[in-house]
This record gives C-alpha cells, structure tokens and sequence, in this order.
C-alpha cells in the first residue's frame, strides 16, 4: 500500500514538472514575442533638456542665453496622396522648405526621417505645423552669445546637443543642462506613430552668475587688443583680480573667438593662455626672491649688495642686466627691484639659498594649479625641489624668473598677497563676495606685504615701471621683460607689467602682457605697462565702489575726471538727458535699466536683443514716457 502511495506520488510530481515547464516554456516564448513586438513599434527616443540654464556676469548681464529652434520630422510609411499633401502645407507655411526638397528627403525612406533641424519658427507657423498629423515638431533651445566674443575664451560654447565643449559651458556643463525629458516615439495598434513623454522633470536648469563685471571686461578686451595689433604681437593677455574675493573680474587672450561661430576660428584662438599656458615670467618674478629674503630675515630694504658693475660672472657664465649700459655699484635691495637688477636678485639669492626661496614660492603655490573653474589649466615648471642640489647658475636664473615658468594666473594671484596684505586667496570665476583673509590663507606677514609695496611703488614712482603712473594715485607695480622660449631655445620676448593701486576701496590687481611683441618695442615698461593704465584707470574712474583717491584734492580730482571721461567716450555710450536713448542692440536687462534711469514705461515684444524701437533715438521727450522695444535673435554675419 505505501509503495503504491510513493510511486503515485511520483508521477503527480513528473506530470506536474512537465506542466510547469511548458507554462514556462510559453511564458518565454511569449515574452520574446513580446519584446519583439515592442520592439517593432518602437521608432525613437529623445532626451529633451530644459532650457540651458543663462551665464551672467556680476550684475546680471547675460553672457550666454537661449534662443527656441525646432526640429522637424516625419515617418513616411504611407506615402499615399494625403501624406504628400501635408507635406505642401508643411511648405506653404515653412516657405524656406520648398516641397520638392521635402519630398526628395522622403522619397525612398520608411523610418524616421528629418525634415529640417533647429530651424526658427513663428508662433502661427508652429501653430499651423501642429495640426498636420504625422508632422513631428522637437523644441530646442539654441545657444547664443549676444556679445559675440566678448568673454568668449572663459564662457566656452556648446556642441550640437547643447552640451558644453569648452570654458565654463564645459566645466558647469551639469548644471546649466539641467534633468532631461524622456520622449518616445511609437506605433499604435494600427501602425501611426503617436509620442509618448515621460513626466517633465521639476527642476529647472540654473543660472550660472560669474565674478566678471561685463564692463571691465569690455575695456580689458578693447585695450588689450589695441596693444597687440600696435606692438604687432604673437599674443596677448591681460586679467583683474579681486584681491580679497578672489573674483576674477575681467580676464582675456586675444586673439579671441565668437563662440556663436567657433568653427570659423583657429582652434588657438579658443583657449584662454592665461590660465592654461605656461611662460618664463622674468623680472616680475624678482618680487617673489625679495619677499623670500624679507620674510626669512636674509635682508631689509635698505640692505645693501654690490652689483659688480652690471655683470657676474657665475659658472662661467656672465649675468648681465638688461640694459648693458647700466653699471651698478651699491644698491639696496628696494633699488634692485627699483631698477630691476639681475645681479642684484642674484646676489639676493646666493645670501638666501636655493632651499628658503623655494620654501617661499610653495607657500606661494608656484607650480601647482590655482584650481579656476577652466578646464586645460596648466600648474607650470618647477623642475627642482628644496632638497635637490641647485647649481649657482640655476639658482642665479630662478631669481629672476628664468628656468622657471608660471601662468599669467599664477602671477596675479601672487601680486594679490602683496596687495591684500599677505593673504594667499583662490582664483575664482563665479561670484563670491566673501573675503578670503583667513589666518589659515597667510603666507607672508603684512610687514612684509607693506615693505614690497612700498619698494613696487618707487618701481613706478622713479623705476622702470614709470609709465604706470596714474595722476593722483599710488601704483604698486613691476616691469617684466622675460626672453621667450621657443624650439627648445629662447626667440623673442614677452613684455609684462603687473601691479595694484594703493589706498582704494576694493584691492584689485590688473597682469598685462604681450607675447613676442615685434613693432614699437618689446619692453614690459613701454610695451605693456600702458595696458595695466588703462585698465586700471578705467576701474578707477568707471567703478566708484572701487575707486577712492590715494592723494585728493579737488582741482586736481577735477583735471583728472576730465582727462579720464573723454578717453572713455568711446568704451561706454552717452545718452543726452531728455531726449530718447538708443536701446538698438541692447538685452533686456540693460534696455530695463536704463529705461528706468529715464523714467520710460518700456512695452516689449520677442526675445534676444533689440532690433527697433517705436520712437527714435534723440527725439525729445517732451513728456513722452512710453516706448515699445522689439527684440529678434541676434544674426551673425560671416
């Protein structure tokens, strides 16, 4: 009875195995059915991005905006009368489609198909095209810099999927894209696409709000390039830095590029050297030697060292100064900075030691990067560490910025601890009003920061920076004229000023340089101390939060304003009080701004910049207060 009661058992349980498993066997089968035919319905799917989030500068600005184009597409299965009929509406209502050119582009296609990518369309174009079934409209946003290339090396730009390539369009990349859309396309149960998107994401994609004062900037750029078209330069640089925040307030290359072209442009232009592109600084590096042996108690001053006549001989090596004819006896370490001794910073430095200056220039972070928010940023050369054996020559070179090279970043972050008062602060691009004069951030003493100070302004009062000088104020600067290192050898110069206006509101420092100037000089004096002026002079009488006289009186201040405001005539636009500006051209913000300067009661249409406006620029108001503005994307010509 028991093994009758087993062996049934056992068939129960073999039969049972076999249903289950051809249960299972169907499962499979029908899901890979499944699969397969989802599969077959599925036609496409798109990840839509809100719109890029805006660059702005300090003040709101925009920088980088967002203009809406359109993809068009269609999946031509059917191509019967009414399928081609849509297509000559789609033509009437888009007349720079021509149907035979949409009818060429589906002839022999059945998938998906494009039609026209980010094209622009009006409100009743779109509105007509959304009634045309089987007509598949994509919205986009179109990256456009309104200030062409303005700014254009730091902002970077955006590839064809709106994901940024270079500068800050790359290095905020995440954060500007902002989370995406799913959209499908698919077939219902009779073979017609119909879209399918998934729930819109909440978040919107942020601005991004930089510590560039688009003003600055503007001046900066115009200067800079002045310059290098004068001195007929391989390149150029300059930048300004808060010397408290960190902020970087204006910062250029030229040659430039627009980004709203960048594929027209030498991909050279792109890259903003400043940061990413390391140079030999020459004698505005003797600053660093001096505040080494300041700070390690190897000199004062007014301590004094004999230049040999103006050449040492060292390893069988002359060191000579940079003017041959100069013949120096005794000077005091401020007259060696004064006028720029190349024995002198290496007699500074045999008395110091190869191990304390290189102490000074890690605190200093020489050879690491300043951590900008650019990507390609370069750390510089610093071949030798503080225990290496440094032979004399090498030692002499370093002293005064040979044998050792920086980025223009590097170098205006330096000359910030001076200015600040001895305080190492990090570079910054987005804004950051907060001080960075934290005991932690001290690198040198403020005894020191005031004693090289004082010794970088009798550089400009009485020294070779002498064409710094700017009425009324104090300039703290220094002069470089480094040889330029190319083919392995040195070939031609790069002439450089750095410096700072003393006893002002806001502590800035203003780098200017041009690299291989050719024409008209290749000193850092005449070459590009006349940049740092006008740069310097700009902020100093544009930005009244920075500015605030180091020597004042009201004469003087007045001759000065007047000197000052007709060289910027042709930087900022002059608007007559009571006649009707010229917004032409203008964004939003800065129309909005000064239409309420003007007491306007603005009226505005379309997106972009202006394109026109209903009463003329210099009609006299005479009570008028309303305007209507029409704004249209920018164009670009080639």
């Amino acid at each position: 009875m028991k093994n009758k009661i087993f062996f049934s058992f056992i068939v129960f349980c073999f039969l049972f195995a076999i249903v289950v498993s051809k249960a299972f066997y169907i499962q499979v089968v029908n899901k890979q059915k499944l699969l397969a035919y989802a599969k077959s319905q599925f036609i496409r799917e798109v990840k839509e991005y809100p719109n890029r989030g805006n660059i702005v500068d300090r003040n709101g600005n925009p920088l980088a905006i967002n203009v809406h184009v359109y993809n068009l597409f269609t999946i031509p299965r059917n191509k019967n009368n009414e399928f081609y009929g849509k297509l000559r509406s789609l033509s009437k209502a888009v007349p720079e489609l021509p149907y035979q050119k949409l009818r060429s582009l589906v002839e022999k296609r059945k998938k998906y198909t494009w039609l026209a990518r980010k094209i622009h369309l009006s409100e009743d174009q779109l509105r007509k095209i959304k009634k045309l079934e089987g007509i598949f409209v994509e919205s986009h946003s179109e990256r456009v810099y309104p200030n062409k290339d303005l700014l254009a090396q730091t902002i970077g730009f955006v590839g064809m999927d709106s994901k940024g390539l270079a500068g800050i369009e790359a290095s905020r990349n995440k954060e500007l894209r902002g989370e995406p859309q799913i959209v499908k396309y698919i077939r219902d149960a009779k073979g017609r696409p119909i879209k399918y998107e998934s729930k819109a994401s909440e978040r919107v994609a942020p601005d991004v709000h930089l510590a560039i004062d688009k003003d600055i900037q503007g001046a900066l750029e115009s200067y800079l390039k002045e310059a290098v078209i004068h001195h007929q330069g391989f390149r150029g640089g300059a930048g300004v830095m808060d010397a408290e925040t960190g902020e970087i307030l204006a910062i250029a290359n030229y040659p430039t590029f627009d980004p709203n072209r960048a594929n027209h442009f030498p991909t050279e232009n792109r890259k903003l050297a400043f940061v990413t592109d390391p140079w030999e600084p020459g004698s505005i590096f003797k600053t660093l030697t001096v505040a080494s042996a300041l700070e390690h108690k190897v000199a004062k001053p007014e301590t004094k060292f004999f230049c040999e006549y103006g050449r040492i001989k060292v390893q069988n090596h002359w060191v000579s100064e940079a003017e041959t004819h100069e013949k120096f006896e005794w000077l005091s370490v401020s007259d060696i900075l004064k006028f720029s001794s190349n024995v002198g910073t290496t007699k500074i430095a045999f008395s110091l030691k190869y191990p304390r200056l290189r102490e000074t220039m890690d605190k200093f972070q020489i050879g690491q990067k300043t951590g900008i928010e650019v990507s390609g940023e370069s750390k510089g050369i610093l071949s030798y560490k503080a225990k290496d054996k440094v032979r004399p020559l090498t030692l002499s070179n370093i002293s005064f910025g040979q044998g050792v090279a920086t980025t223009a970043m590097q170098m205006l972050r330096s000359y910030a601890v001076i200015a600040n008062g001895g305080y190492l602060v990090k570079p910054t691009l987005l804004r950051n009003d907060k001080s960075q004069l934290k005991p932690e951030n001290r690198v040198i003493s403020s005894e020191t920061a005031e004693a090289l100070t004082k010794m970088l302004i009798g550089v400009v009062n009485e020294g070779t920076g002498d064409e710094a000088r700017i009425p009324h104020y104090e300039i703290a600067g220094k002069t470089g004229t480094a040889q330029r290192v190319a083919n392995g050898g040195y070939s031609g110069y790069v002439a450089s000023f750095i410096g700072f206006p003393v006893n002002v509101n806001k502590k800035f420092v203003v780098l200017a340089y041009v690299d291989h100037p050719t024409a008209n000089g290749y000193y850092g004096g005449p070459v590009a101390a006349p940049i740092f002026k006008k740069i310097t002079q700009y902020i100093l009488y544009k930005k009244k939060d920075f500015a605030q006289f180091a020597r004042y009186d009201e004469k003087s201040n007045k001759e000065n304003l007047d000197e000052i405001h007709s060289t910027q005539a042709s930087v900022t636009k002059s608007f007559a009080p009571g006649f009707m500006p010229d917004f032409l051209g203008m964004d939003k913000q800065s129309a909005l701004q000064l239409a309420q300067e003007r007491s306007l009661q603005l009226h505005m249409n379309g997106f972009g910049v202006v394109k026109s406006q209903s009463i003329p620029a210099g009609t006299a108001l005479s009570g008028v207060n309303n305007i209507r503005l029409t704004f249209e994307a920018p164009t670009y010509v080639e």
